[in-house]
């Protein structure tokens, strides 16, 4: 594969298109049930190289500083660990740090507890075939609300893009959103396209809600409180919760993008997408010949062979 530098970002997006095209020809993308989510992959960069934003002063140098002020001269690094587990107020805020090997990673919790460098993919996914129509990179500090009207509208972008002028969708073309709780907030249901209709899990409230006269954002969540309530809307969380979640463990996981050997977002993007297109490359063989990898190929032509020499 050639190194992701070579090629703008761009010409990664339209490979993706294309392989979307080939689903779309193949009935194997609707549009119509899209499913949202976020996850967390490690970034190649080591929280021992965080420097402050302001100074460019590392860690190690900072305890030195602190602990030779607190009387302590010439520490020994046991001694400065001793000092860092007993100091008081101490943060590692990416708005005071960032790494010096990669500027793009942000310090996050991982799902495992760690806390690392990391970035944050982001799929759409069509709920009725599981293939991903849009797979963004975003720091890992930003947070679900913060991130899905900029994922949605490349999932729109490339819907729109993998068919004719005369057949294309267009952005005013209806569409069910189903995300989980982390997406739900005011400002989101109030803000999604006027096609859009959601269907985003509600966190539990304290107390009754208070509106203050925005009678948008009462009607967008007492709509979303109804869709999310029906045969439908449970039917299209449980898929949701199937096939987006499906998706990450396929591309991170059993993959092997959890950990990431690259810098910098555009350049983890291209490596990214080129993962995903696989991914749903998988989906058109599966759905053509029963078989998503090569090893599934080889394994179900070893079965047969097996099955022949037996009869």
């Amino acid at each position: 594969m050639p190194y992701p530098g070579r090629l703008p970002l761009e010409v990664h997006h339209e490979m993706f298109v294309f392989v979307l095209r080939i689903l779309e020809q193949a009935k194997l993308l609707n549009g119509k049930y899209l499913g949202i989510d976020a996850s967390s992959m490690e970034a190649n960069a080591a929280m021992k190289s965080i420097v402050r934003r302001d100074t460019g002063e590392t860690y190690q140098e900072m305890l030195e500083r602190l602990a030779e002020e607190s009387g302590i001269r010439t520490p020994t690094r046991a001694e400065l660990i001793a000092f860092d587990r007993k100091r008081q107020e101490k943060t590692t805020a990416n708005r005071d740090w960032q790494s010096g090997t990669d500027e793009d990673a942000r310090i996050a919790k991982l799902r495992d507890g760690r806390t690392h460098m990391a970035y944050r993919p982001e799929h759409v996914v069509d709920l009725e075939s599981g293939a991903v129509v849009s797979a963004v990179i975003h720091p890992a500090d930003r947070g679900d609300t913060t991130t899905l009207a900029t994922t949605l509208d490349d999932a729109q972008a490339k819907l729109c893009a993998i068919r004719d002028k005369e057949d294309a969708p267009g952005i005013d073309e209806p569409f069910a959103l189903v995300a989980d709780k982390g997406c739900h907030s005011r400002k989101v249901l109030k803000d999604l396209p006027d096609a859009c209709t959601s269907r985003i899990s509600e966190p539990a409230h304290k107390g009754r809600l208070r509106w203050k006269g925005d009678m948008d954002a009462r009607e967008a969540v007492y709509g979303n409180r109804k869709r999310i309530g029906s045969g439908t809307g449970k039917a299209l969380l449980r898929a949701r919760g199937e096939r987006v979640e499906r998706s990450f463990a396929h591309c991170l996981d059993r993959g092997g993008m959890r950990r990431v050997h690259l810098r910098g977002l555009a350049n983890v993007e291209k490596r990214y997408i080129i993962h995903v297109a696989g991914f749903n490359l998988g989906i058109l063989l599966r759905a053509l010949f029963g078989f998503g990898t090569p090893r599934g190929w080889a394994d179900a032509g070893a079965g047969c062979f097996l099955s022949e020499l037996m009869s």
